[in-house]
């Protein structure tokens, strides 16, 4: 008998979708088939511009909210069509949405995701759990990172410890001891690919730099590195989250005004060595040794991957998450799909010592059709 759930992400980097069939008949959930929906240029312009206060907000997300929850819906039924697997064998998708806002230290605090799970759920005749993010925060959380729960359950060990470290638009790290399972730490760690993404965007107009290949020709310039580390989010102790709002092209300018002959390749490197930086000090903090599994879009960028390596030595091994059976371009949104399970299965999805939520909770909102 399966147990077939699909599980949907796109996250801070605004690429594109990432589409799973999972299933969770067994002990480890197996991997069934994937399906990436890239965004086209003007979908991701949209998205991006509504990451930042404008004109006419409103309109403009509604709008966005039912072409984002086509979209995801046509990445679901291309993925079913690709394996001529019905809809009806599919007992929910989970739906992470597209974050355009997460602000949880407020004192309003709130995240917006959106996707529309209604539209979703009509699309594709599958019921849709989505809005995972605001029970959380409605528990005094921060409604993130969510996927240290999942990263616990598939990768962790009685023997070694090991840190989950995904790189997308914001890095994340899981901390899993294998001495104590209920320690789990997580936290976002800082940028990921996100300035490295918007540097090289506003200055060779790419979407990103392929396998770090600019970074890899310039130098680190130690003063503006030491400039953006001195930045007060990487002081703050977990729990902690961070978002486009934070870290972005305007927070990168401000930083770079006192450095006015420093060149664009040099900005490349030494972003590049932040996130590498930050990442593996986070880590540190709170280990002293451990395996650390690498996810992500970052993985892919060769320079990044070199650095963390580097920054490593020699307290930390670094590896994939394809180490242990799943590939690193799909975690999150395995993560996502498991989820769904636990709100279909009333179970909780949260871990109140990593977002700071008062107790564990059943997350999201589940659409039928």
């Amino acid at each position: 008998m399966t147990d077939f759930y699909i599980g949907l992400m796109s996250g801070t980097s605004a690429d594109g979708i990432d589409a799973v069939l999972v299933d969770f008949s067994q002990a480890e959930p197996r991997l069934i088939a994937t399906h990436y929906t890239p965004y086209s240029q003007t979908l991701r312009e949209k998205i991006l511009a509504l990451c930042q206060q404008g004109n006419d907000e409103i309109q403009r997300m509604g709008e966005l909210d039912v072409i984002l929850g086509k979209e995801l819906a046509l990445a679901v039924n291309n993925l079913l069509a690709q394996q001529a697997i019905p809809a009806s064998a599919i007992k929910a998708i989970g739906s992470h949405g597209q974050t355009i806002r997460h602000s949880p230290l407020h004192p309003h605090g709130f995240t917006l995701q959106i996707g529309d799970p209604n539209t979703i759920a009509a699309n594709t005749g599958i019921t849709t759990v989505a809005d995972f993010r605001r029970k959380d925060i409605a528990m005094g959380g921060q409604g993130a990172p969510l996927v240290p729960a999942f990263h616990h359950q598939v990768f962790s060990s009685n023997k070694t410890a090991r840190a989950i470290v995904n790189i997308g638009g914001i890095a994340n790290v899981t901390l899993l001891s294998p001495t104590n399972p209920d320690s789990i730490i997580g936290f976002d760690t800082g940028p990921g690919n996100v300035l490295l993404d918007a540097w090289i965007n506003l200055q060779q107009n790419k979407r990103h730099d392929e396998n770090g290949a600019w970074a890899a020709s310039g130098q680190v310039n130690i003063n503006l590195l030491e400039n953006m580390l001195a930045d007060a989010y990487f002081q703050l102790p977990p729990p902690k989250s961070t978002g486009r709002e934070y870290f972005n092209l305007s927070w990168l300018q401000q930083h770079l005004h006192a450095f006015p002959t420093i060149t664009p390749i040099d900005v490349q490197t030494t972003l590049t060595e932040l996130t590498a930086r930050t990442i593996i000090s986070a880590i540190k903090l709170h280990t002293p040794q451990c395996e650390v599994l690498l996810c992500g879009g970052g993985t892919h960028n060769h320079s990044l991957v070199t650095r963390l390596t580097e920054f490593a030595k020699p307290s930390f091994t670094i590896t994939s998450t394809q180490q242990y059976g799943i590939h690193p371009d799909w975690v999150e949104a395995i993560a996502f799909a498991w989820l769904a399970r636990q709100t279909i299965n009333h179970q909780p999805g949260n871990l109140p010592k990593v977002t700071g939520a008062k107790k564990a909770v059943i997350l999201g909102g589940i659409y039928n059709v």
